[in-house]
């Protein structure tokens, strides 16, 4: 059998291992254009603030690839002709497969605002079009990033998520003095309630971060070689810089399909049944590319008409789907489920991490947050339970102190009471902060 992978990202290289571990004569293909050899997205701040070597972000040994008998090729695909299985590449090249699998995660969102429509044009997720604007997605950012910071006295970022704060942090840590814009009241409303918020805020704000909430772009200014020279806020203020930083999302990085011989159906992202099928025969497709429909049914989508579908872009969810796509390539019939909602990360010094679905209190939940033993310590632990008598957990978002997320979730999917998780708190944690 030969599958052919478009991607080397965690949900392709997943993907490839485990087809690997049941098919020791298969032939094996990874396209991908970002690097040769599969990095960890996830640390690329890390190698942006000098603990990491670019060789450190790569989580297997580069002779593994040879061991396994992976093809790896690093090049990009024009095009896709499911009918006679084939693919087209930049550099003229065709390979042939059995099966497919469509694994090319997802690119930067960028605006068109004024002043920088030649780079939403382009929407790469790099540079190339406008010097000065840069994301932190991919290997091709970081090269940017760190060949600016230099000549970059004063930056801008947008986008109140978990990227722009890894980026912010970067800059910082390279002595660049920093504009951090957040469209929204205050910092990441979708993971934070307002108390957490302001406790992020504040840790921004003591590591120098200019920080202003409820503020937007409203023009790009550029100099006379195109290069960002400051930015006009939605508020009127002009803010001189030398990068700009867009983190506001990404989207499914889909755009050469829509052009291919046979594209498959697509809308998001590219659509695929629950077990991660697309409309075209022996294509499958996962990770942040794929918009999965019929999650909460059990009826078979309708690819012409469908539905609400869902796009993860969390690194353990794609490859959770790698995997499936690697069982389903032997027609196992295995179908996917989301898994439960866990992330962290570290604002500055402030440990975070959230398990479950905190935004949940909208849906007649409610929560209580607790408060540290210590007044002064800056943490918070806010726990969403069911309104009813039995008051079962549904979430746990922690800010400044260390939790085991599998105990939580553990308890979450035995949906344990609210009073039974406090009494066992402690058996949670890392640290004292609660105890």
């Amino acid at each position: 059998m030969d599958v052919v992978i478009v991607g080397n990202g965690v949900a392709g290289i997943t993907c490839a291992l485990k087809i690997r571990e049941r098919d020791p004569r298969a032939t094996i293909t990874i396209v991908g254009k970002e690097s040769k050899y599969f990095i960890s997205r996830t640390a690329l701040m890390y190698a942006f603030m000098d603990k990491l070597t670019r060789k450190d972000l790569e989580p297997y040994p580069r002779d593994m690839f040879t061991a396994q008998r992976i093809s790896l090729i690093q090049d990009t695909v024009v095009d896709l002709d499911a009918n006679s299985g084939s693919l087209t590449l930049k550099s003229g090249g065709r390979l042939t497969f059995d099966r497919l699998v469509l694994a090319t995660g997802a690119i930067p969102q960028i605006f068109p605002w004024p002043g920088l429509e030649d780079a939403a044009a382009a929407h790469r997720g790099n540079s190339d079009s406008v010097t000065g604007v840069v994301h932190l997605v991919s290997v091709q950012d970081l090269d940017v990033c760190e060949g600016l910071v230099p000549s970059t006295n004063h930056a801008v970022v947008v986008g109140g998520g978990l990227i722009g704060i890894e980026l912010v942090e970067c800059l910082r840590f390279h002595g660049v003095s920093v504009t951090f814009l957040v469209r929204e009241q205050s910092f990441w409303p979708a993971a934070l309630d307002t108390s957490e918020s302001e406790l992020a805020c504040l840790e921004m704000r003591e590591h120098g971060v200019d920080l202003r909430l409820g503020t937007e772009i409203a023009r790009v200014n550029r100099d006379e070689t195109g290069r960002v020279s400051g930015i006009l806020t939605s508020t009127g203020d002009t803010i001189p810089c030398q990068l700009l930083g867009i983190c506001v999302g990404v989207k499914p990085n889909i755009q050469f399909l829509k052009s291919s011989r046979t594209p498959p159906a697509m809308r998001r992202g590219v659509l695929v049944d629950r077990s991660l099928k697309t409309s075209l025969q022996n294509v499958f497709a996962c990770g942040d590319c794929a918009e999965i429909l019929g999650v909460n049914t059990i009826e078979s989508p309708d690819f012409l008409n469908p539905g609400q579908g869902l796009n993860e872009t969390i690194w353990y969810s794609a490859k959770r789907q790698g995997e499936i796509v690697a069982s389903n390539v032997f027609a196992d019939g295995r179908l996917y489920s989301p898994p439960l909602f866990f992330n962290s990360s570290k604002f500055f010094n402030l440990e975070f991490t959230t398990v479950g679905e905190v935004n949940s209190e909208a849906r007649s939940h409610r929560s209580i947050t607790l408060a540290p033993k210590n007044p002064a310590t800056r943490a918070s632990l806010r726990i969403v339970f069911e309104d009813t008598p039995a008051k079962t957990v549904r979430a746990f978002n922690i800010l400044g102190a260390r939790f085991d997320h599998t105990v939580l979730a553990t308890w979450i999917n035995q949906k344990k009471g609210l009073q039974d998780c406090l009494t066992a708190l402690r058996s949670a944690q890392f640290d004292v902060e609660f105890g």
